[in-house]
């Protein structure tokens, strides 16, 4: 029985390995668009696609950011100032790409824009808190895939949507987590519905990396802000202790996020250019630790993560 079940798991990690290796034909004649440009993992793969010789449409929030990467790429590369939080933009943005792309439509869509702060317990937050991240990493997104549907669906292509390994396990409060579950969400509905016009949806959900969202103590900063802002109720419930602790227990992890956003970049790359996309988990610590706990009952992980959490001054 065991030999039996040795070659079942052997014929299929070999046809995962074959169907993996099929690539789509022509890319050279395909047009990408990707948000959040600036920096990031969307600066790395504008650039990663550009020396493949797809034709990439970079959106960028800034223009001193657009320049960056037009110095960094070849002349194929065009870049457009997109903030995702404005219909007009969205509206001024997609039309570019309408005239830039004309009857060759739009082989992929790249979601990538997306901010992570302010995260702190949920308490300590105002809806407005959770609204300056909804805008971006959900609502944005969302008004973004609409707009350029009918692009992609025209030429049979490729929405990519970059969630996070805090799609699948909730750490801590504040809107982040909320908007990568609705991006676990739309993408899902959007997978099924698209499925009978041969376009395909892929989710890239990344552990904790070293970007621009994460480095030089912003998530320090977010949290001492959002304490500076509590009412006086929850801070005499958490104690003058607490956000100190909260700011520690974060920093001692930073040393293991990873620097390699290749990791990242390669998964969105194969999401693009490979003929049977999935859903990927990049980094060690989502395939290892966060995929797996997603899937623990809910005492189990409660207890994983309240193991790394400090404790509030009037917590029993």
């Amino acid at each position: 029985m065991w030999l039996y079940l040795a070659v079942l798991v052997g014929l299929y990690y070999l046809l995962r390995w074959y169907r993996e290796r099929q690539v789509v034909s022509n890319l050279q004649d395909k047009y990408v668009f990707i948000t959040g440009c600036d920096s990031g993992f969307g600066n790395q793969l504008a650039r990663q696609l550009d020396l493949r010789g797809l034709r990439v449409l970079a959106a960028c929030q800034t223009e001193k950011g657009a320049e960056q990467l037009r110095d960094r790429t070849s002349d194929r590369l065009e870049t457009v100032i997109l903030d995702v939080t404005k219909t007009e933009s969205i509206a001024a943005a997609t039309q570019w790409v309408k005239e830039g792309t004309g009857d060759r439509g739009l082989w992929g869509l790249v979601n990538n824009a997306g901010v992570l702060m302010p995260s702190a317990p949920n308490e300590w937050l105002t809806k407005q808190d959770f609204m300056k991240i909804l805008d971006v990493n959900l609502l944005g997104l969302i008004e973004v895939t609409l707009s350029l549907l009918p692009l992609v669906r025209k030429v049979r292509g490729r929405v990519v949507n970059v969630s996070s390994c805090l799609g699948r396990v909730s750490l801590l409060g504040g809107g982040y987590s909320i908007s990568k579950y609705g991006v676990e969400a739309f993408s899902d509905s959007l997978r099924r519905e698209l499925s009978y016009f041969g376009v395909k949806v892929a989710v890239i959900e990344p552990g904790y990396f070293k970007t621009g969202l994460t480095r030089n103590g912003r998530i320090a900063q977010g949290i001492q802000e959002a304490w500076d802002h509590a009412s006086p109720e929850v801070k005499e419930i958490y104690g003058e202790k607490f956000p100190a602790s909260l700011m520690k227990s974060t920093v001692r992890l930073e040393p293991s996020w990873c620097k390699n956003l290749s990791l990242v970049t390669d998964c969105m790359e194969h999401a693009l250019t490979a003929c049977h996309p999935r859903t990927y988990s990049a980094g060690w610590d989502a395939k290892l630790f966060y995929l797996p706990v997603s899937y623990m009952p809910s005492f189990l992980a409660d207890a994983i993560n309240n193991w790394n959490f400090p404790r509030p001054a009037k917590g029993l």
